[in-house]
């Protein structure tokens, strides 16, 4: 048996639950913050035999697609009186972060 911790971006959380669901695999869904942004996760835990541990990653690959997006970065530190004009950033966001770890002993009640 395999835990796997699946770290997405909140857009995607809902739709792979979802597909998650229709195919027949449980997901506990944890709402977490952190990476580059500080923007609102998601990390799916989702048990799985290993036979079907490749069927999971898959559809999680399937799901949390890469994409674009543009920010404001931080303005510096400044001297009252200057001026600041901030341009916008090109950033890579989505994906996912994903572990898989052994489990040694599962139970369900």
């Amino acid at each position: 048996m395999k835990l796997v911790f699946a770290i997405v971006q909140n857009d995607d959380a809902g739709k792979l639950q979802d597909t998650l669901r229709d195919h027949n695999f449980q997901s506990t869904l944890i709402s977490t913050t952190g990476g580059f942004l500080r923007e609102g996760n998601a990390t799916i835990l989702i048990g799985v035999e290993e036979a079907k541990l490749e069927a999971v990653l898959a559809l999680v690959k399937q799901n949390c697609t890469t994409r674009t997006q543009y920010v404001n970065p931080m303005p510096p530190v400044m001297e009252p009186g200057e001026l600041y004009l901030a341009q916008p950033v090109e950033v890579q966001v989505g994906g996912a972060t994903v572990f898989v770890v052994d489990v040694a002993q599962f139970q369900k009640f």
